[in-house]
């Protein structure tokens, strides 16, 4: 009998999980080991604060596992030891004979001064309903969607905020002036400088101001502090820093970049019989940029690292490899998205395209979710 530890019941995790049940003999363990006790698409909290679909509506148990022979831990990892594919899980030190490590990236709103304090954060489920009780309460000012550090979750997501909650104070009456601000050069670099302009020149045409090169370094009531001034707010949304977890730098998985590093086709650590998906890693693309952190590329990454386990046991060695294809939806307002999609570990440059905006687009990522619970939890 063989066991798999999975640590993480995100999209990579999950992902993992089944396609192991699928290749490995009914006797073998898979594990899969997570704090919170459900599933959700982070993209559903974009929904949930403008009021168009609740968050419970896109959550599912990860009980639910058991159906399909998959064992579930609700509790925190303390440690994870690498070179003996271990983790310590509440009061229990459980080995195995392959590890998958995908606990994805932390929150870190600690790390901006006033930030806990001032602004909504909308990277946490848990905030989302005292978010959306003050944009229904909201009178009138200017609504800020902030950016406060690289690399973070869904890149897209915070412009597709914008749009979302103009359209929300737009249908309402309520004179609202949305702003979003991010650190670096340009919207969203890994579509280039013309995919950019498309995008910004879309959010002017909504009448939201985009402000690049703005690293905030504190918040206090009222303003975002800047290292070259202020900016005024009445309504902070604010994408907090994101991290490795500390139990996965505790355990000498991290390297310099603040992440775990893997073989990129792979996802093979250093450490044998130990792979890392998602979130919690970072690959560089061929123009040297980190691969955006999206949960299409967490689920094809949790697929690829099972297959290599699964071959590995029986005594083979699998081809499955990780090729960056994938993307995002975007909504733009008004009922409809657009896609970034593309080849993003394509060389000598990243292979990535901007669609054109239509209804469609929206219906297939609502499909997106439901398929995905479905399959997985159901």
């Amino acid at each position: 009998m063989k066991r798999v530890l999975i640590l993480g019941g995100g999209f990579g995790g999950l992902a993992a999980a089944h396609r192991l049940r699928q290749k490995l003999s009914p006797g073998d363990e898979i594990i899969v080991v997570d704090r919170r006790d459900h599933f959700m698409v982070g993209f559903r909290k974009t929904w949930a604060l403008v009021g168009a679909s609740p968050l419970e509506a896109g959550r599912r148990p990860l009980e639910n596992l058991r159906k399909q022979g998959i064992q579930v831990i609700h509790e925190v990892i303390t440690a994870i030891d690498p070179s003996a594919r271990a983790a310590q899980v509440g009061d229990r030190r459980l080995e195995a004979d392959a590890l998958i490590v995908a606990l994805g990236a932390e929150l870190a709103p600690e790390t901006v001064l006033g930030f806990q304090a001032h602004a909504l954060n909308v990277y946490e489920p848990q905030d989302i309903p005292r978010a959306a009780a003050a944009l229904k309460e909201f009178r009138g000012g200017k609504v800020v969607v902030g950016i406060f550090g690289v690399p973070y979750k869904c890149p897209p997501a915070p412009y597709e905020m914008a749009w979302l909650v103009n359209d929300f104070f737009r249908a309402r009456e309520v004179k609202a002036a949305v702003e979003v601000f991010s650190p670096q050069p340009m919207s969203l670099p890994v579509i280039g400088r013309a995919g950019c302009d498309v995008v910004e020149g879309r959010l002017a045409e909504s009448g939201i101001r985009f402000m690049p090169n703005h690293t905030a370094t504190a918040v206090e009531a009222g303003e975002v502090v800047f290292a070259d001034g202020r900016r005024p707010y009445d309504l902070l949304l604010g994408v907090p820093p994101h991290k490795c977890p500390a139990v996965v730098a505790q355990g000498g998985l991290m390297n310099e970049s603040g992440w775990v590093q893997v073989n990129a086709h792979t996802l093979e650590t250093r450490f044998p019989g130990v792979y890392a998906v998602g979130d919690v890693v970072q690959i560089a693309m061929a123009n040297g940029k980190p691969l955006p952190k999206a949960g299409v590329f967490a689920e094809a990454m949790g697929e690829v690292a099972a297959e290599r386990i699964a071959a590995s046991f029986a005594g083979s060695q699998s081809e499955a490899a990780f090729a960056g294809e994938g993307g995002c939806y975007l909504e733009v307002g008004g009922g409809e998205a657009l896609m970034v999609r593309g080849f993003f570990l394509a060389s000598p440059e990243p292979r990535v395209e901007l669609t054109d905006s239509s209804p469609k687009f929206l219906e297939e990522k609502r499909s997106f979710e439901t398929r995905r619970l479905q399959a997985w939890l159901t």
